[in-house]
Formats: structure tokens, C-alpha cells, sequence
């Protein structure tokens, strides 16, 4: 850990920030004098309860819980000396670091997010393939919002207007929050966040943020860092932004694309595409064909609330269903026009509200499975794959009943995983189910 104290002396840090993603996404964690961090790294004294790895996106916990112990007892964390960098929003110097749970006989917390994709990754390494992965968010920056029964707004920007049309593209309108946004990049220079391309999407006041591409697990916590970072600048500027997939009635929903190759460990070459004639390789058929078969079934990772299903609709730039095709962005699985070294596929499924470490590891858990098993592809799809049938669950109840049922994913992301997910994701439907919604009181109080 000298590297950590290192970097602690050298920015003269004063407080430390010890995150874990939990099974939403939401960085949870302690913060410690920086001395004191120091000292509880001997003898894993940096302890937190095991049950925060199951705690619900709305705070409480589920009671047929199988996979803590009922003790709720604690487990210990290491923080991963790569991930350490400065907090650049504070006024006291503050550092943050990722940590990874671990049982005290030092077998790792099964069922926490990073340690997750560390599995799935690690299957990989034993192939001799490298995956590398790119990611790409839509958030919506929407007026600060107070009272949950009423509806979001499109912020006010700087020309004193609210924004009421479709601005696909439109350079003009991200620039009305460009003080917003010159920030956004301050910040994550400042953490070596390496994003890439800012774009205004389809939706009211929606972006796009791109990521330039590397290995899984350091992408994924790139993610994980940003969507904090871009919150925080928001409310700097006295907006929201928010990742829910469908925050807007009558708006297109947010996504996070995951674009995903494979490259040889020592030479770097892409695995996906011939070196010379450019072509598809049988590794690259079998990896969209596993995506194809088994991402119906591990959808909880890729939409993983009840609102997630809402952007999943025919014509709304979003996918109904995983057929493939190139340079077509209505199906699921869209291949980009490119060369032998970018050969890639584009998972169009996941929602920006999932939790990136989570949607990564699933989304190669699929490919993984149909490149061991040796799957075939459909043929890939010419024009609208919206006039092909709805394929893909179209609630989070369907997604679940097909997740927990599906061995070889429980093979290649463990089961205990598969039951904590199966449990947190059951209470929050039940806390769900108790909510009346302001449709049902508009058309059935008086009319049923």
C-alpha cells in the first residue's frame, strides 16, 4: 500500500473516500481522515456490512435474503491501488478509491458488482483473449425536481429558454450548458476519466458521452466514476442529471452502448476480424451469436428496474429484440463499419440506469458462452428490425423468471450471484407493487 501513501502525501490529502458500487451502481463506502485510512489498511480493519451488497436501489433490504449472513456481519476492503485519484469538486483535498470486498478467510464477496465482471473477465484470461470494451451514456439534464409526484422538465439553458424540440446532433443546444460541461471535462481530466466525443441526443435536453475504449474492469469503473462526476456538475449548475432509462413522458429513453472486441494478449490483434481480408472471423460469429441467445435471459443486468422496460419500444432508438446487423442501429446487435483493428459489435440493449459493472460482465458472459459452445448467428438483418417480433422481456418480472433459470448463465456468473440478484430485485418489486400511480388515478377513480 506505500503507492496509496504515496500518492496521499504527494496531493496532501486530507480525507479519503473508500467506494464500492453496490448491486444499482450506487457508490456506497466510508470516508476517513486520511491518517486514519492509512492505519485501517493493516489488518483489514477497513470493514463494511456485508449486506450493503444487497441493499435495494430504495434502501431497505430483502427479506427472503439467502446469501448474507443473518448476522449482518462485516466484511473487509481493499482498496485497488489503480483506481486512487483525487476528488477535484471539494475544497479540502480529498482523494477516492474503489475497493473490493473480501470474507475474512479472503475468499471475495460473490455477489458484489466488480468482483463480478473480475469473474467473468478472469474466464477470458484463461482462452488467452483479451476483451476490450467501449462504452457510450445517455443522461438527461432536467430542472431540479423537488416534489416525485410531479413530472421532469427540461432545464432553462443559457439563453433563458426552455428546450421543447428534438435536437438530435444540434452543436447549439448542448453549448446552452456549455459552463456545465466545461467542468464535466475539468473533472474528469482531473480523475483520468478518458471520455471521448460530448453529443446532444435525441431526447429534450438528453447527451451522449462517449468513452475511448480499453480493458472491461477499467472501463467499468471509468463509468462508475463519471455518472457521479456529471451529477455533481449538475448540481453545481443547479440542474439534474439523471441516467434513469426513461425519465420524460413522450422522450426516447437513455442507454448505455456497449461496444466490445476481443484482442490477442501479446500481439494486440483484434480476434474479431482476418488480419489481411478484413473478414469475420468464426470467433466473431460465435460471439454475436451468444449475445443472441443468452441476452434475453440476463437482462436484470442490462435493465434492471421497472422503468427500464419503458424505453424498450418499436422506433424509439432502442431495440425490441437481438437480431444483428451491420451499420443498423434498430436492431440489437449493430456492427460498426470499420476496419480489421476496430472489428467490433455494439450491444444496443443495456439502459443507462444499469450498473456498468454488471452490464459488462454481462454482456461477455453472453459472448463468452457462445464462443465455448461454439453457437451460430442468425443472419444478420437488412432495414427495420423493428418489424420483426418483440423478443426481449418486456418487464423486469418476465426478465427475472428467465434469468434465474438459465444454467450456463449461473455457470459463468455464479450462482449465489444469480440469487442475490434474484432476491434484490424481488423486494423492490413488491416495494414497487405498493405504489399507485398517478395514470391509474387519472383514468380508472371515476371510470371503473
Amino acid at each position: 500500500m506505500s503507492s496509496i501513501a504515496e500518492f496521499l502525501k504527494e496531493h496532501r490529502i486530507e480525507e479519503v473516500e473508500c467506494l464500492v458500487p453496490d448491486m444499482a451502481g450506487i457508490a456506497r463506502g466510508k470516508i476517513l481522515p486520511a491518517h486514519k485510512f492509512l492505519k485501517q489498511l493493516d489488518g483489514n480493519a477497513l470493514r463494511i456490512p456485508e449486506s450493503i451488497f444487497v441493499q435495494t436501489v430504495n434502501g431497505s433490504y430483502p427479506e427472503d435474503d439467502k446469501v448474507t449472513d443473518p448476522a449482518t456481519s462485516d466484511v473487509y476492503l481493499v482498496p485497488d491501488v489503480e483506481t486512487v485519484r483525487v476528488v477535484p469538486w471539494y475544497t479540502e483535498p480529498t482523494a477516492q478509491v474503489i475497493c473490493d470486498p473480501y470474507y475474512f478467510d479472503g475468499s471475495p464477496v460473490p455477489f458484489a458488482s466488480r468482483h463480478v465482471l473480475k469473474r467473468v473477465v478472469s474466464l477470458f484470461e484463461a482462452k488467452n483473449w483479451v476483451p476490450i470494451v467501449a462504452a457510450e451514456l445517455e443522461f438527461y439534464l432536467v430542472e431540479i425536481n423537488e416534489d416525485a409526484d410531479y413530472p421532469l422538465r427540461p432545464p432553462i439553458g443559457r439563453s433563458g429558454r426552455r428546450e421543447t424540440s428534438r435536437q438530435a446532433y444540434g452543436v447549439d443546444a448542448v453549448n446552452e450548458f456549455d459552463p456545465m460541461f466545461e467542468e464535466v471535462y475539468d473533472f474528469c481530466e482531473a480523475q483520468n476519466i478518458d471520455i471521448d466525443t460530448l453529443a446532444h441526443e435525441a431526447g429534450a435536453a438528453q447527451m451522449e458521452m462517449n468513452f475511448n475504449h480499453g480493458e472491461a474492469l477499467a472501463q467499468a469503473d471509468q463509468a462508475f466514476l463519471f455518472k457521479r462526476t456529471v451529477r455533481e456538475a449538475g448540481l453545481r449548475h443547479k440542474v439534474y442529471a439523471t441516467f434513469m432509462a426513461k425519465p420524460m413522458q413522450g422522450e426516447p429513453g437513455s442507454s448505455m452502448h456497449v461496444h466490445q472486441s476481443l484482442v490477442d494478449p501479446q500481439t494486440r490483434r483484434n480476434l474479431f476480424a482476418t488480419p489481411r481480408a478484413g473478414k469475420d472471423t468464426s470467433l466473431f460469429l460465435s460471439y454475436v451469436a451468444g449475445l443472441q441467445r443468452y441476452l434475453p435471459a440476463a437482462m436484470p443486468l442490462f435493465a434492471p428496474n421497472v422503468n427500464s422496460y419503458r424505453r424498450l419500444m418499436p422506433n424509439t432508438d432502442a431495440p425490441i429484440n437481438t437480431h444483428w446487423g451491420y451499420d443498423n442501429r434498430t436492431v440489437g446487435l449493430r456492427v460498426p463499419r470499420s476496419g480489421p483493428a476496430g472489428r467490433r459489435v455494439e450491444n444496443r440493449v443495456a439502459g443507462a440506469d444499469a450498473n456498468p459493472y454488471l452490464a459488462l460482465a454481462g454482456t461477455l458472459a453472453c459472448g463468452y458462452l457462445g464462443m465455448t459452445q461454439r453457437l451460430k448467428p442468425r443472419q444478420p438483418i437488412v432495414g427495420s428490425a423493428y418489424r420483426l417480433a418483440h423478443t426481449l422481456p418486456r418487464t423486469l418480472y418476465d426478465a427475472l423468471n428467465r434469468f434465474t433459470s438459465s444454467r450456463p448463465l449461473k455457470e459463468v456468473l455464479g450462482e449465489t450471484f444469480i440469487d442475490a440478484v434474484e432476491a434484490v430485485k424481488d423486494a423492490e418489486l413488491n416495494a414497487y407493487q405498493e405504489v399507485i400511480s398517478s395514470w391509474e388515478r387519472e383514468h380508472l377513480l371515476l371510470n371503473v
